[in-house]
């Protein structure tokens, strides 16, 4: 059977494609379908739906734009109640794709929608099973996320639901299916998932914890342990799957509107609009325009946005390096940011040009770091993921995980010094650039991270704390 699994690693997301005898179906597309419909141009083929796995909630997807562009059928599993026009499908019913035919297995759990797709070859043979988030590559998906649309969806009631439906509906079938999950290592929908992104179903059996024997009470807990809080864009996004979205070609003509210094500035005070810098943390440090924020498109750029913007309806404009300023736009959309409301013109350099007032950054390297924290003993604010903290972090550093800051700005203090630092340079630039924002100037940001400060010390026992010394 021919399958395509099209993964984009700035989501740690796995969208499907397949086709027989001319006839395709595009599996939880990403915001952007163009690359889908390409796809079935090639293969001289039409596509006939896009099928959904659930109600997304870490990004926005494709499959009404797929129906507009395409005349795709959007496919949802039982249960499902979208605003739009929709399939919804029965448990057990049965899609041809040309020779290839798809049967709907209601797996409730994660989302009380979630359905899994059985993928049949052209021979009626059993080929494999697209799971979307109710089985990854080492995990299942995290049954709270409901919760924050439909509030008496607990999560211990979802949880038992998973535990029915991998046991019932999942686990019975063949050990020889290949597993296509929705995500890989990465995605914040599980806590645990492998970086490979397909295996047999038999393999899992064993080495899956969540497939092992347990009781419904052990499986439940064993979920539930470890789960952090969801970013708070989750639920936004869920409620734009459900309740529809403006076309991607609409949110990219409003967005490429290309503004001088004096339009972009005008735009900035007359709208409120967040001023976002996509260049990188280097680059950033040199020179940007005051009260902007710099998230580094090079990174986990819309998992960031989504964790630091609180609001998908927030107006932006963007600074970008010439010529990003489309990838910027897709990738905000893919989350749900569809606001942005035009880009300045030429970047950065031209603000520079025009004789604009910018701010700067001042950056120390790990062997300045060393010096001052054995010569000053100041304070060193850590903004990894508290996980990374424990594992191995500078002795007294606080830490205050990135997406907690603005929460914990009382901790942070404008009276002496300090020095930040995450684990390579970037996260440690975002909040850098939020503290400038909010009045800070009295830090400095660690180049290259914890990772090069561990590595060049002289003396790394005296001030890196690994857990064997905690």
């Amino acid at each position: 059977m021919k399958i395509e699994q099209i993964y984009t690693g700035c989501l740690a997301h796995a969208a499907y494609y397949i086709e027989s005898n001319g006839v395709a179906a595009v599996f939880d597309p990403l915001r952007e379908v163009q690359p889908y419909m390409d796809r079935a141009q090639i293969d001289n083929a039409k596509i006939k739906y896009v099928f959904e796995t659930h109600f997304h909630a870490d990004f926005v997807s494709g499959h009404l734009d797929l129906q507009k562009k395409a005349g795709a059928a959007i496919v949802f599993g039982p249960n499902a109640k979208p605003s739009y026009e929709a399939v919804i499908a029965e448990d057990g019913q049965v899609f041809e794709i040309g020779d290839y035919k798809v049967k709907v297995i209601h797996t409730p759990g994660h989302t009380m929608e979630s359905t899994t797709y059985l993928l049949i070859d052209e021979n009626g043979k059993e080929h494999g099973i697209i799971t979307g988030d109710t089985l990854f590559i080492g995990d299942v998906g995290r049954p709270d996320l409901a919760q924050h649309v439909v509030s008496e969806l607990t999560e211990e009631k979802l949880a038992g639901l998973l535990y029915d439906s991998l046991r019932n509906k999942i686990m019975p079938l063949s050990d020889d299916l290949i597993v296509y999950p929705n995500h890989g290592a990465g995605s914040a929908c599980g806590k645990m998932m492998s970086k490979e992104t397909t295996d047999t179903l038999g393999h899992q059996k064993k080495v899956n914890y969540a497939l092992q024997d347990m009781s419904k009470e052990e499986f439940i807990k064993a979920l539930l342990d470890g789960l952090t809080t969801p970013p708070g864009y989750f639920p936004q996004n869920v409620l734009m799957n459900i309740q529809g979205y403006e076309s991607l070609d609409t949110i990219m003509n409003r967005g490429t509107q290309a503004l001088d210094p004096d339009a972009f500035e005008a735009a900035a005070n007359e709208t409120g609009a967040l001023v976002l810098d996509t260049r990188d943390a280097e680059d950033f440090a040199k020179g940007f325009i005051p009260n902007s924020i710099n998230i580094g498109l090079e990174g986990s750029f819309a998992q960031w946005v989504g964790e630091m913007v609180p609001s998908v309806k927030q107006e932006i404009l963007l600074v970008t390096y010439p010529n990003k300023e489309e990838e910027a736009i897709t990738r905000l959309s893919r989350v749900g940011y569809d606001n942005t409301i035009g880009y300045l013109k030429e970047g950065f350099e031209s603000w520079k040009k025009a004789g604009r007032e910018y701010e700067e950054i001042n950056r120390i390297s790990p062997k300045e770091f060393e010096n001052a924290y054995k010569s000053e003993n100041p304070l060193v604010i850590d903004v990894r993921k508290k996980s990374e903290y424990e594992s191995e972090h500078v002795i007294d550093a606080l830490n205050i995980p990135l997406n907690e800051i603005n929460g914990h700005l009382s901790k942070i203090p404008k009276d002496k010094p300090f020095i930040l630092h995450c684990a390579g340079g970037y996260r440690s630039m975002v909040a850098a650039s939020i503290l400038k924002q909010r009045g800070w100037d009295n830090f400095v940001d660690v180049t290259g991270g914890f990772k090069e400060i561990a590595e060049t010390s002289v003396a790394r026992s005296e001030y890196v704390c690994p857990t064997t010394l905690l």
